[in-house]
């Protein structure tokens, strides 16, 4: 199918602007509740609501819980399970690091240790990013023969530490437990091409675990997503685009660098991505938008820190309005439910609004409103398709 669609690309100037609110579906916190997005004061989401067409969408598939990337990867109009991305690699594209092929990256998390080594707390109480950056000098220390190895800070409690040296592969198991109270685990190959790979992070987690005695809170780490650079055909390739990422937060700078995306750096919030949004309207005809924080919340199960996120998109939502955009689509990359503190398998709302839709009479953008919409359930592929059709950049098929 994905062929067929890239014989029918047409480039034109029509904008479509993809806004992603991380982590956005969620659940009630008691039976018969509201979720975090139901309970929130929306008007600016509602009213665009009804002006578009609604539905919910399945990143992977049903029953499937989506990390982000994968999660990404589907809006952005690319099969998950066609490509393997690492959190290593998004993090590592995401600082700009110059990832060379052969090398593997691992998504790193400074966590908490109790005295009997199990953990108590998988981000360290969300150390501040001067904070990781200290200690990721102090990891610059760590010293393994025949190996290079980078240490560099991300965000918060994350890092990212590169592996360099001939004979790597990324087929290593994650040592982060993904709960508190039991101990983290050993890297292991998961096929003997991953078997130097796994005895280095062992070594890497070793000398760290000295290094880090004794101090509090981030006295441990958990390594996730090792990741070779996978190779993967840009959106310009793909679907003909000329894609901006006007971002905050790292890994989705990765994510977007490994689909061929400029990129805005230095952005801190949404009146900085605004401001990047206008200054850069004329020379793209893609925009990805993203907010982090409400994953954030969910995360930590905070329900009404949840609420307090979308109503600071919902604040933002006119000054995408104003842009005029030809296509613009609200919706998230996974659900991250404050009752389960975790991604889940949920279907995430989305809405889609131009001048050649069919409004749907769904008033309100929460995920029961939304699940009455026009689409229903779809896969979160298809969501491309919908703002290619929409902005006139796909050709009709056949006589």
């Amino acid at each position: 199918m994905l062929e067929t669609i890239h014989e029918l690309i047409q480039k034109n100037k029509k904008k479509i602007v993809l806004l992603v609110i991380d982590g956005v579906g969620g659940l009630p916190m008691q039976k018969g509740g509201k979720t975090e997005l139901e309970s929130a004061k929306t008007p600016h989401l509602n009213a665009l609501a009804s002006e578009s067409e609604c539905g919910l969408h399945l990143p992977i598939g049903f029953g499937i819980t989506p990390g982000s990337a994968p999660g990404h990867l589907a809006l952005f109009g690319y099969q998950p399970t066609d490509y393997s991305i690492g959190r290593g690699v998004v993090a590592a594209l995401g600082i700009g690091f110059p990832m060379q092929a052969g090398d593997v990256a691992a998504r790193l998390n400074f966590a908490s240790m109790d005295s009997k080594g199990n953990i108590t707390d998988r981000r360290a109480g969300r150390i501040p990013t001067e904070k990781c950056a200290e200690l990721c000098e102090l990891l610059k220390s760590v010293s393994i023969p025949g190996v290079e190895v980078f240490v560099k800070p991300v965000k918060d409690y994350r890092a990212v530490a590169v592996f360099r040296s001939g004979g790597l592969s990324d087929h290593v198991t994650d040592t982060d437990p993904q709960m508190t109270g039991v101990r983290s685990l050993d890297p292991k190959p998961t096929s003997d091409k991953g078997r130097k790979a796994a005895e280095i992070a062992g070594e890497f987690i070793r000398q760290v675990s000295e290094l880090l005695k004794g101090r509090q809170p981030a006295n441990a780490i958990l390594m996730r997503g090792f990741a070779e650079l996978p190779v993967i055909p840009s959106m310009e390739e793909q679907f003909g685009l000329n894609p901006l990422a006007l971002v905050v937060y790292p890994d989705y700078k990765g994510v977007g660098r490994l689909l061929g995306m400029e990129v805005v750096e230095d952005l801190k919030d949404l009146n900085d991505q605004a401001h990047a949004l206008r200054d850069h309207w004329e020379e793209y005809d893609f925009f990805f938008v993203h907010y982090k924080y409400t994953d954030s919340k969910g995360e930590d199960g905070n329900f009404e820190g949840k609420i307090a996120e979308i109503e600071r998109v919902d604040a933002f939502i006119p000054k995408l309005v104003e842009l005029e955009p030809d296509v613009l689509i609200v919706t998230g990359d996974h659900s991250t439910p404050c009752l389960l503190k975790a991604h889940s398998s949920h279907p995430v709302p989305f809405m889609i609004r131009s001048d050649v839709v069919r409004p749907d009479g769904v008033k309100e953008f929460g995920e029961r409103a939304c699940a009455a919409g026009l689409w229903g359930i779809i896969p979160g592929i298809m969501l491309i398709r919908l703002a290619l059709a929409y902005a006139d950049k796909l050709k009709k098929y056949g006589a």
